[in-house]
């Protein structure tokens, strides 16, 4: 199908599920600006996400998807048809978000031709899963319609009063020279969390390396595990305050590197620019771990079950409690190396 570029003066994204994900997605924000520049920009996603597209600058406007109510379908699909798009992006193509774009009255209407969906779109992705990265995937979904893309920018948007929150916490509680690593304990599974005792273990391990400072950032569900973290590395950390998520994203841009798992901090590191070292066990690094030249990821390879994907763990997390912590201190190494970093070694 033939694109008119000139035709399109209004464009949704469509990408629902976790922070990681949508932000991920924004990566077609450039191309489409070069694409289409006079179009307006708008998404929908799930709440969670709301804070930090609601900040991109080039993000016109955010509808919430809600699984609420009888009628929630029914209102989000007349209001998406009165929006009156020219072109969807449906980066998420489940059942829902098919139909959502079917009935859009959308000329164009892109996404990915799995079973059951095809009938949505008159633009479609490839078919293959697990081939792409989940970032690069959003790109190759650009490239087969005929859009090419050669911009690979992540966003996620913080304002004035979210810089400010971190500055002045790095102001009050660091040194101008320290050398601040980000330790991220959050995972939207169980099974993708490594257990704090080992964070700390690590942290620990390199504090008698490198002349470093821990920040233990945290949020909803992440408390516990921080103040783990914290308590078995006091003398060389800190626990990060009560924060948004866009507060959180300004203290990850702050820190010169963060460890995370698999997780929306270790994605919104990615965006903003801190060099990134994450840790897998059940997922795939090559599929989503941290995008980009500058990160690194570390797992246990060698073990049987590793990438699992499976929400609970039935082995007692032997990908994390196996991991050496020398291999992730290696892994650090070679981040802080092809950063061009250089925390004072001891």
């Amino acid at each position: 199908m033939k694109i008119h570029k000139e035709k399109v003066r209004k464009i949704l994204i469509i990408k629902l599920k976790g922070i990681g994900d949508v932000v991920l997605s924004t990566i077609v924000i450039d191309n489409l600006k070069e694409a289409f520049p006079d179009a307006k920009i708008d998404y929908l996603t799930e709440k969670p996400s709301l804070p930090l597209l609601e900040k991109i600058p080039w993000v016109n406007k955010v509808h919430i998807f809600k699984n609420e109510g009888a009628f929630a379908g029914i209102n989000l699909i007349k209001k998406i048809a009165l929006e009156r798009y020219d072109f969807i992006f449906d980066f998420y193509s489940n059942p829902r978000t098919a139909l959502i774009t079917f009935l859009s009255g959308a000329k164009y209407r892109a996404g990915f031709p799995y079973r059951g969906r095809k009938y949505a779109y008159n633009l479609f992705g490839p078919e293959e899963r697990g081939k792409f990265h989940a970032a690069q995937l959003h790109l190759e979904l650009l490239n087969k319609i005929g859009l090419y893309s050669s911009h690979k920018k992540l966003y996620t948007g913080i304002d004035e009063e979210d810089t400010k929150f971190a500055s002045v916490f790095f102001s009050k509680n660091f040194d101008s020279n320290d050398f601040v690593v980000g330790i991220s304990p959050s995972g939207g599974w169980e099974s993708k969390k490594c257990d704090p005792t080992i964070f700390a273990e690590f942290c620990n391990g390199l504090s008698t390396i490198y002349k470093v400072k821990f920040l233990i950032l945290w949020g909803p569900g992440d408390s516990q595990d921080a103040e783990k973290i914290f308590n078995l590395t006091k003398t060389n950390s800190l626990l990060a305050p009560k924060s948004t998520i866009r507060q959180m994203a300004a203290l990850i841009q702050k820190c010169q590197v963060l460890i995370a798992n698999d997780s929306g901090p270790m994605h919104i590191s990615t965006a903003v620019g801190t060099p990134t070292l994450s840790i897998h066990g059940p997922t795939s690094p090559h599929l989503q771990g941290p995008y980009g030249e500058k990160h690194e990821w570390v797992r246990l390879d060698e073990l049987e079950c590793i990438e699992c994907n499976l929400l609970k763990c039935p082995k007692n997390q032997e990908c994390f409690f196996y991991l050496p912590i020398q291999k992730i201190i290696d892994k650090f190494e070679l981040l802080i190396h092809k950063n061009n970093l250089a925390p004072f070694k001891l």
